[in-house]
This record gives structure tokens, sequence and C-alpha cells, in this order.
């Protein structure tokens, strides 16, 4: 199957050229920097004017490996709580890139509530607007998308815990990368708060921590469900060090401060 682009246009350029350039100006640095070796990533997915140096903060200042495991956000009704797609590609103006077959095939044994299924992939866009950096960045990736439409803490963990086997069993390096915007559309101060309160969760690894706090202060952080099943996976493979790179509000952009979106871009190795 080939999935076309759904926001091309809209959230990222749409011809390969300005895509290409807007990349590098995200992720550039002035400073000469020793990539790090990252096990897990979290980047914001609104449109690259918005979010773009968030996201362009992290993946600049990593080492990508090949393969990639995009966890989104899964942000309309349709399609399965837990979607996996298994074959075929999808396209950017950059191009196709190839969803890792075999990969899946791992994800599905170890995952056992994964479900093939295109419908709550065909729209969304949280994960699309994640592969254009790593189209770039690297072009020979190959990656298996996941879509997260569940809150059900069970039911993320035991979807942690999967891939958890499967990155302790991989031969190849294999990145989590986590799509995720913070708190939406309060005034600049209180998403400042708000966005506080979760990306502390977010440094101590802490998933309940981050379930509970989100739900207690009413944080709106929209990949609330991949962020805990990144968080569950990382705590099985021992992994203790995250790192916040860069958080900014919308309003940073555009100067409106009376209701904005936050976004953070984290690492974790």
């Amino acid at each position: 199957m080939l999935r076309l682009p759904a926001v091309a246009g809209q959230f990222y350029p749409g011809n390969a050229r300005d895509l290409a350039a807007a990349i590098d100006r995200y992720t550039i640095s002035d400073k000469p920097q020793q990539k790090v070796q990252a096990r897990a990533c979290l980047v914001p997915h609104a449109g690259y004017m918005y979010s773009g140096r968030v996201a362009g903060a992290v993946f600049g200042s990593i080492a990508l490996p090949q393969k990639i495991l995009l966890l989104g956000v899964r942000h309309y009704p349709r399609g399965a709580a837990l979607a996996i797609l298994s074959d075929g590609a999808w396209r950017t103006p950059l191009g196709d890139a190839p969803i890792d077959a075999a990969l899946a095939a791992q994800f599905k044994k170890e995952c056992r509530l994964l479900c093939e299924d295109s419908v709550a992939h065909n729209r969304e866009h949280s994960l699309e607007v994640e592969l254009p950096f790593l189209q770039h960045l690297r072009p020979d990736l190959s990656f298996v998308p996941l879509a997260v439409g569940t809150l059900q803490f069970e039911e993320l963990r035991a979807t942690g815990e999967g891939i958890a086997r499967v990155l302790r069993n991989s031969r190849e390096e294999i990145l989590v990368v986590t799509s995720s915007d913070m708190n939406h559309y309060e005034d600049d101060a209180t998403t400042k708060i708000k966005d506080g309160y979760a990306i502390e969760r977010l440094l101590h690894l802490d998933a309940m921590g981050l379930y509970d706090v989100c739900r207690r202060e009413n944080i709106s952080m929209c990949g609330l469900g991949p962020a805990i099943v990144m968080l569950t996976a990382m705590n099985v493979l021992g992994v203790a060090r995250a790192e916040l790179l860069k958080h900014e509000t919308s309003g940073d952009v555009t100067g409106e401060r009376d209701a904005v979106v936050g976004y953070a871009g984290m690492v974790f190795s």
C-alpha cells in the first residue's frame, strides 16, 4: 500500500526543494556538536512554522539509525485504537519511505493489541510531519508507523512492554520517535506551567506519573498515549537519562499569548 501525503503544503512545504531547505534551517546548528546516541525522542507535530524549531533541535542533535519506530497519536475517532501498518510505503515531497515489514511483524508478534489498520493512518498528521525530517537526515531509513488512539493505561503499558522486547532482541539499533504536542489553547503562562508539570514527569521517565498529572491538572498533551508507551519501553530497557532540548509555545512564533500550544523536544538515552 502506498500512503499519499495528507498535509503536504499545509503543515510543511509541498515541494522537495522548499521542504529540504526548511529542514536544513531547523536542524543545522552554528555550533558543531557530537550527535547523541538516543534510544527515543519526543518531538512536536504542528505546522513547521510553529514547531519546526523544536523538532529540528531534536532531530539535528541525534544520530539517526536506519530503523525507526514512529509513534503518533490518532487525533480522529476513526480506526483502530492501536493501529499499525506493516507493508508498503509513505510518500512525501521527498520521495517514498518504505515500511519495514520484517520489523512490523516483530512488533505485531510481541504487541498482541496492535491491529493492522489503514483507516487510523489515512488522514493522520502526527506521524506524517516527522517523516520528512527523517527522510532528509537519513535517506535510507525504513520505519514502522503506529497510531495510538487509546488512553487505557494497561493497554498502553502492555504495548510498551512488547515494544521493549523487540528493541532488546534486535541486532540493529531502532529509534523510537514519539510525536506529541503539549498543552493546547490556554494562555502562554498557564501553558508553560502545565507543560512544566508534564516535562518533569517525562524527565523522570515516570509513565504513571505523567498519566496522573495530565489528568489531575487537565493538561491537554495530545500524545499522552504514545508518550506512555515510549516511557514504558524505556523503563523496561533500563534507560535512565532524559534531557529537554527545547521548549516553546506557538506564541513564541506568532506573538499571540492568549491561546497557545506548547511544544517540547526531548531525548532519551
